[in-house]
């Protein structure tokens, strides 16, 4: 109850304290288009976790191809390995946590004489409440969501259950004037050549044969989308009729899971170094996933996936792979226990054999 207590107390005193730093910031709400030359400079502030960094690369790749200015990410330590390619950003800055680094930040951007700042939350986040009005930055863009006050130009936010998160990250692009063409519009992810090597090294060791490879991925961001043991097991039984290589995805932290559902049978791949997970994703020709962060690795390589889904209390569209083909069950439940694997089984199957079969897919 303390420390419950301390939180209200914390957040309360955050609010007042916004508010005070709010009186005199610009409220023009101007949505003009603004001209951007090669002296000007744009902070884009993505924080949070990595299927928020992925979903924010292709607006990124777009701003970087056809605005001759500067661009700057300022990202979370979850998920700044996404904009270390050059392709992406010009500079790359990670927030710290701590109230030390926080003054550090605003003094070292500020010093950086921002032409614009661009806030790519869908929803108000405090801590980037507190950088937008510390910032001395004459343009900050951000979606119309509620805390208009902090920005100078708002960007429509299109409706969530109609649309895909990246569709609505893409209208900032209107902003800067950048058109935009759906077929050029993708995830954005290159593994390190290193991690690809490797990748490529551990296939050819585990499979005698190179066959069409069915990557199952078990792991996701919590313990809700583990699917289960058994329900693992009975899927892969179901699947060894086919002529087809299957590898075992997963974290270090669910490794004792996958060599319970592997029983020395099949191969295991397991790394908490995502780029290294990510070229291990690249090799695959159809991946199977409860993870939405790496349905858009799949994404970025246009591999089929089949996907569970949680959606439990929201009716925002589901983050499905932007450009790859997909099927998918979803529970409106928030834990996937009660999804069958006869259900799975049924649904999968046609999709598998949709690829397995032609001719034209890509053989690891």
């Amino acid at each position: 109850m303390k420390l419950s207590l301390i939180k209200k107390i914390e957040i309360f005193l955050k609010k007042i304290f916004l508010k005070i730093l709010l009186i005199g910031n610009p409220k023009s709400n101007n949505n003009q288009l603004v001209k951007f030359d090669s002296n000007s400079k744009i902070l884009f502030i993505r924080l949070n976790r990595i299927g928020d960094a992925l979903v924010s690369t292709p607006l990124l790749q777009i701003i970087k191809k056809n605005l001759k200015c500067k661009t700057i990410v300022l990202a979370s330590a979850s998920n700044y390995f996404v904009f270390q390619n050059n392709e992406l950003c010009d500079k790359l800055i990670v927030f710290q946590k701590s109230l030390k680094n926080f003054v550090k930040l605003i003094h070292r951007l500020n010093s950086e004489d921002l032409t614009a700042v661009v806030d790519l939350h869908d929803d108000i986040s405090t801590t980037v409440s507190f950088i937008l009005a510390l910032l001395k930055a004459p343009i900050k863009i951000g979606f119309k969501k509620g805390n208009e006050s902090l920005y100078t130009h708002l960007v429509v936010k299109l409706d969530t259950q109609k649309h895909h998160i990246i569709d609505r990250l893409m209208e900032f692009a209107k902003f800067f004037n950048v058109k935009t063409n759906s077929s050029d519009i993708n995830v954005y992810y290159k593994p390190d050549q290193k991690s690809l090597q490797s990748a490529k090294a551990f296939l050819k060791k585990s499979f005698a044969k190179q066959k069409f490879l069915l990557g199952i991925n078990i792991s996701a961001g919590s313990q809700a989308r583990f699917w289960g043991i058994r329900k693992y097991k009975e899927l892969i039984n179901s699947l060894i009729k086919y002529d087809l290589n299957i590898l075992i995805l997963c974290q270090k932290s669910d490794l004792a899971k996958a060599k319970e559902i592997s029983n020395n049978y099949l191969p295991i791949f397991y790394s908490d170094n995502f780029d290294e997970f990510a070229a291990m994703i690249s090799q695959l020709n159809l991946l199977f996933t409860p993870d939405t962060s790496i349905v858009h690795v799949a994404s970025s390589f246009k591999i089929p996936m089949f996907g569970l889904y949680v959606k439990y209390n929201t009716e925002d569209v589901i983050w499905y792979p932007y450009k790859s083909d997909y099927e998918c069950i979803i529970t409106k439940e928030p834990t996937l226990k009660n999804i069958s694997s006869e259900k799975v089984i049924q649904k999968l199957i046609p999709f598998l054999e949709k690829y397995l079969y032609d001719e034209t897919t890509t053989r690891v």
